[in-house]
């Protein structure tokens, strides 16, 4: 953003362009952090994400306790997100589909 009256320029993070804390400079980061909704159901948790261009072979998802990790990359596209879980999960039961970019992470309860 430009301010009135002033040569002034704002940037505002978009995406996987960020501000340096310590130039104040846009960078592009090369791994996008996608934004997740993480739903609580009765017997799992569902976890949900837009990563356009992925598909469920491009994606690795991992947990410890109650944190979770998913990575995916694709061609020129990497995605990297740690989540914090409300309920333990079973690591081992873990389901991932992907269709048109919608990721889905279904995680049964312990």
């Amino acid at each position: 953003k430009v301010g009135l009256g002033g040569d002034a320029v704002d940037i505002e993070p978009f995406g996987n362009v960020k501000i340096d804390k310590n130039s104040r400079h846009a960078v592009v980061h090369e791994v996008r952090e996608p934004l997740f909704d993480v739903i609580e159901e009765k017997d799992r948790i569902l976890v949900i994400a837009e990563m356009p261009g992925i598909t469920t072979d491009d994606i690795s998802v991992s947990v410890e306790g109650d944190v979770m990790n998913v990575e995916a990359a694709h061609r020129d596209r990497k995605y990297s997100k740690e989540i914090l879980l409300p309920k333990l999960v079973l690591p081992s039961g873990i389901k991932v589909a992907c269709n048109n970019g919608i990721v889905e992470i279904s995680c049964p309860l312990k």
